[in-house]
């Protein structure tokens, strides 16, 4: 990868970048490389966690005076995948076109939009679902982000490292979303700053008889200064590598079957991990939220893409040795599983079976996760540097749409649910998972993973 005769010169680009040479890598690039990681990671974060903000505070809100149906619950948990999946369609081509220094650091200063947004919104009851299903789409700008951060971070590392790489950021991208669901609980317990009036004030929350008071416009209030910060280091420390392409020459993607069946199965490990990680909390509440000493939802969601995000940075290292579509094979088939034994526990009698709800359900947020890490293994070996990164973007895309996906199909599935089953609207949604994991592991396992398979990767 050397100069591109139409690469732009300027103080944001580099003139040379050949990862592949090892005396280039040894001596320019490994360094260059890992602070790209490392700037862009932390920015990545940021970016999740203002993508599922919302579903840190929607279980929140009727208990503060919100007066919204289960209905339009799970559709402001949704709105966020369907802005961020729309969004990152068109951050698929930003990178080539702009250089990873422009798109990382204003996509990230873009996140202030949804933050102070919400952080108004809440404070106020009266404020109508639609206005909030508007800040709740431009917290998707976080959504967006993946897919230009991601493709820039493949073309800076050499074939034999990107999976790893691509692991570590996306694992660690993805604790944004643990991140915002354990600390909302616990930031919103007290007031920040001494009570500074410009803060706002406290509302009352209700959990049956008992009442208490609670500052929801923390959870973004104290994510600002973070977001500040990485913006604008990401503008002082990047640069660009001098790979170009236009909007138009970066569709020769979509004539290669490939593309299809790794979108297909990247909608399998992280259309499932960022739909569940989105309505998660929302299941445990409708499923289990009628017993008597009902779980707080928020205790235990945050531990699903945490699983899921630690299982993605591990596999990585794995799947760079032991190949990407046999690491992919394996995580389908335990995504299958646990897919299989979740509906075992969705149409509970009593608080008994919760504990084997949780289990199960973490068990499918690690197989996701390893299998988000192998499949991107996969897309660098079957496509050359620019290309990789225009499918990792695409595919990514479609997969952000899991979010918006999974929140219109629970809250079709819960509204037709009679009050004495409600917990039953959940059970064919998961059997139709199951159904789709097992034919994308058959199209792994004949295309890429089987000894004397046509693609191996």
């Amino acid at each position: 990868m050397t100069t591109h005769p139409d690469a732009p010169r300027g103080a944001g680009w580099l003139t040379r970048w050949e990862p592949e040479n090892q005396n280039f890598w040894e001596t320019q690039g490994k360094a260059r490389a890992w602070t790209t990681l490392i700037v862009t990671t932390g920015a990545l974060t940021m970016a999740f966690i203002t993508w599922f903000l919302v579903s840190a505070l929607v279980v929140r809100l009727p208990q503060i005076g919100f007066k919204f149906t289960p209905s339009q619950m799970f559709w402001l948990a949704a709105m966020p995948g369907l802005a961020g999946g729309t969004l990152r369609l068109i951050h698929m081509f930003l990178t080539p076109m702009y250089g990873t220094r422009t798109v990382v650091s204003l996509s990230t200063l873009s996140l202030l939009i949804p933050l102070v947004g919400w952080f108004y919104a809440v404070q106020n009851p009266e404020t109508s679902f639609t206005m909030m299903m508007v800040w709740a789409f431009l917290a998707g700008l976080g959504g967006g982000n993946f897919s230009s951060f991601m493709p820039s971070t493949s073309m800076f590392f050499p074939k034999r490292l990107q999976g790893t790489a691509l692991a570590v950021q996306a694992g660690i991208g993805n604790f944004g979303v643990s991140i915002v669901q354990f600390v909302t609980p616990w930031i919103i317990g007290f007031g920040l700053m001494g009570g500074a009036a410009w803060i706002g004030g406290s509302q009352t929350l209700t959990k049956g008889e008992v009442t208490s008071q609670v500052f929801l416009q923390n959870a973004p209030l104290v994510m600002i200064p973070f977001v500040l910060v990485f913006g604008i280091t990401a503008w002082l420390m990047l640069k660009s590598i001098p790979v170009r392409a236009n909007f138009k020459q970066q569709f020769d993607i979509f004539g290669s079957g490939h593309t299809w069946s790794m979108t297909s199965l990247y909608i399998m490990t992280f259309g499932a991990f960022s739909g569940l990680s989105a309505t998660f909390p929302l299941l445990i509440k409708n499923i289990y939220g009628g017993f008597e000493g009902a779980p707080d939802p928020l205790t235990y969601a945050f531990y699903g893409p945490l699983v899921g995000s630690v299982a993605r940075v591990i596999a990585g290292p794995f799947a760079d040795k032991l190949g990407g579509a046999r690491v992919t094979h394996w995580a389908g088939l335990g995504m299958l599983v646990c897919a299989v034994l979740v509906t075992l526990n969705t149409a509970p009698t009593s608080l008994d079976a919760f504990p084997m709800f949780v289990w199960a359900m973490l068990g499918l947020f690690f197989f996701a996760g390893v299998g988000n890490a192998s499949t991107f293994k996969q897309m660098p070996m079957l496509f050359e540097p620019r290309q990789a990164g225009g499918v990792i973007g695409f595919t990514g895309a479609l997969a952000a749409y899991g979010p918006f996906v999974f929140g219109m199909l629970f809250a079709w599935a819960f509204s037709k649910a009679d009050e004495t089953s409600a917990a039953m609207g959940a059970t064919p949604i998961f059997y139709g998972l199951a159904a789709f994991f097992a034919l994308n592991v058959v199209l792994n396992w004949v295309f890429y993973a089987r000894r004397g398979a046509p693609y191996p990767c």
